[in-house]
């Protein structure tokens, strides 16, 4: 299994790969995250008693600390410098975020947090290795350390990667996911255009009907036998402060093993379909949606089920691949404006009502796909109404 996605840097891709681990790289592993998860709690507690006396923590002062500490202990210099490094690296940008958000004054649900303590059984092991800390040899990724791990080459990479993260997710499966620079690869021209607009009853409706990505309902199929599981979790729960039992560690691994199941059958959903929308159009104009506020809503369980921000990603991801030109149009009034004569209806539309009748010039067409095409007219990518005019509207920014 792997999976593409753009990283933080800019140019740059994730390629990640399943590992195959032996019980005595497994137990390296281990004791490897258990000194980096040290040296983040470590920071964690340097950083408040830095706060409270009113006084800089910034990354100059925590390698010292490293330095110290791997000189004075010899348990920490049992394991690699590198891996060491970055949780001390990650830890700073980790918390320069957060003081950035609470200087910025954003409200306490927009800010990054603070980095907290990582304790033993509630995080799971993620080490980051810079080019000096890993190397790839005969199929195989040796760590510093002289830890040799087995990956699984379902692809090769496109050029040598600058890092690599190694990591278990919720199951037990360790993966590494490297960093690699990113070309552009064009696709042939179609002269085509599309526009898109989000939905819940419909994942994605476009102004072409062969490109409409219904609502595929990964979640809800999943749910009678997620119910299950959560049930006889619920059965065997043990006592506060009590291990739990064969039958309880088992519910909680097919309940997790579940979720993980659901979440890559969206994200492969997604992204069969981006790939077919920028190889089939030149240019797309695409509502810059953000979901966060429905799941305050009564659609909270079907919008998460559509996946809708990982869909858009994996179109903006695609479309930046392969060289198409992507707009992202402000959502607001896309669907009180007319696509025809760019008058605007008076009173809000409820979601019950979809058919998009226009007041002004009579126009009659599905609700969405009526939204679809204002995203097209807005981007500049249709012709003007009928009357030369367009729907008013805030900017549309053009995607990097």
């Amino acid at each position: 299994m792997t999976a593409l996605k753009v990283a933080e840097e800019t140019g740059h891709a994730r390629y990640t790969y399943r590992l195959r681990v032996s019980s005595t790289a497994l137990t390296t592993l281990e004791a490897e995250w258990t000194r980096c998860r040290w040296i983040w709690n470590e920071c964690c507690a340097r950083s408040k008693r830095a706060h409270a006396d009113g006084e800089k923590c910034g990354p100059a002062r925590l390698d010292k600390m490293l330095t110290e500490a791997r000189t004075a202990n010899a348990w920490l210099r049992l394991g690699g410098s590198v891996p060491q490094q970055q949780t001390i690296r990650d830890f700073a940008t980790s918390r320069a975020k957060a003081l950035k958000d609470i200087k910025a004054q954003l409200p306490q649900r927009q800010r990054a947090g603070m980095p907290k303590y990582r304790k033993k059984h509630a995080a799971d092991p993620t080490l980051n290795y810079t080019r000096r800390g890993f190397r790839l040899k005969d199929g195989r990724l040796h760590l510093a350390g002289g830890i040799s791990l087995g990956v699984v080459w379902s692809r090769d990479l496109p050029k040598p990667p600058s890092s690599v993260r190694v990591y278990r997710d919720s199951l037990g499966h360790w993966y590494a996911s490297f960093v690699v620079a990113t070309t552009t690869e064009a696709l042939p021209a179609t002269g085509e255009d599309i526009g898109i607009d989000w939905g819940v009853k419909e994942t994605a409706t476009t102004t072409s009907h062969a490109h409409d990505l219904p609502h595929a309902q990964h979640g809800k199929n999943a749910a009678q036998r997620l119910a299950r599981y959560q049930r006889m979790m619920a059965r065997r729960k043990p006592q506060r402060g009590q291990p739990g039992s064969r039958g309880y560690r088992e519910a909680k691994r097919q309940t997790a093993k579940l979720h993980k199941k659901t979440a890559r059958q969206r994200e492969d959903t997604g992204r069969k379909w981006a790939k077919k929308v920028v190889t089939d159009h030149d240019r797309l104009a695409v509502e810059d949606f953000r979901p966060k506020f429905l799941a305050k809503s009564t659609m909270a369980r079907k919008a998460a089920d559509a996946a809708i921000g990982a869909t858009k990603q994996a179109l903006i991801h695609m479309a930046r691949k392969h060289g198409r030109e992507l707009h992202l149009v402000h959502p607001a009034h896309t669907t009180t404006d007319c696509a025809q004569c760019g008058a605007r209806t008076k009173h809000a539309l409820p979601l019950s009502e979809r058919t998009y009748t226009c007041t002004a010039c009579g126009s009659v067409s599905p609700r969405d796909k009526n939204s679809a095409r204002v995203m097209l007219v807005r981007a500049g990518l249709a012709p003007a109404g009928a009357e030369g005019t367009r729907p008013p509207g805030p900017p549309v920014r053009k995607a990097a």
